[in-house]
């Protein structure tokens, strides 16, 4: 038997991957992170399957049920928001399970910063305007290192999705206009997939007004960067004129 670290996505149960929710429809234990998991993913489970919320658990608790799940020959499924591999905090289990022997696999998920950019129907690397992605956060109890500071990521211009700050929308945007113009384009996107789903968009000007007055404090991605405007060039991949593995290109124009 081994564990399944399984990425449930941003909410909308629709968006888990099917490998991900046929382990959970065979779980024996299921352990899944309740303050930020949409329930209703593990809606297929077995009757006789017994779950835990980790939100009230400590890292010990948590292995402790896995390693015990597994002496007793039972499928774990250890679920996750979005994808496990951002901001899961599976590392430390990750390593504590290789020590103890304990077969273990990661199953991705649809990352919250995907499916807030399908919630304002954009694309984050629009020729001419951006090719690189930036996924960070702002410090708060957890520090970031001073060389990835919102200020040196912003200096790039790329298009940045910034996890976990939105209850510092003020600082944030006093940091990010260090480098981006104050009409920078930046959407909030609250719970994205969700029912209850919350779009705010705005420029770095006025965005900190509007996401106050929406009652936005948590659970938000942040999106920000000349992505979010209008002006780009055409891909090259369907250019007529443009030849690639697939297609020649059309000489007569």
């Amino acid at each position: 038997m081994k564990v399944y670290f399984i990425g449930a996505g941003p909410g909308d149960p629709e968006l888990m991957t099917i490998k991900g929710a046929k382990i959970i429809a065979k779980a024996d234990i299921i352990i899944y992170a309740g303050s930020l998991v949409n329930k209703e993913v593990l809606a297929n489970k077995k009757k006789e399957a017994v779950v835990y919320n980790s939100a009230s658990m400590t890292l010990e608790e948590v292995i402790d049920v896995i390693e015990r799940g597994i002496r007793e020959g039972k499928i774990v499924a250890r679920v996750h928001t979005g994808d496990p591999s951002i901001y899961g905090a599976i590392r430390e289990q990750i390593d504590i399970l290789e020590k103890k022997g304990i077969q273990y696999e990661v199953i991705p998920g649809v990352s919250s910063f995907v499916a807030a950019a399908a919630a304002i129907k954009k694309e984050f690397t629009l020729p001419g305007v951006s090719q690189t992605v930036i996924l960070t956060r702002m410090e708060g109890r957890t520090p970031v290192p001073e060389r990835e500071k919102i200020e040196s990521l912003a200096s790039h211009r790329a298009s940045m999705c910034i996890f976990l700050s939105v209850h510092m929308i003020d600082k944030l945007v006093k940091r990010l206009t260090a480098h981006y113009p104050k009409n920078t384009p930046i959407a909030v996107v609250q719970r994205a997939s969700w029912k209850d789903e919350k779009i705010v968009v705005g420029t770095l000007e006025d965005i900190e007004v509007k996401v106050k007055e929406a009652g936005i404090t948590k659970t938000a991605q942040i999106l920000v960067g000349d992505f979010l405007g209008d002006n780009y060039e055409l891909s090259k991949l369907y250019d007529k004129n443009f030849s690639h593995g697939y297609r020649k290109a059309n000489k007569n124009g």
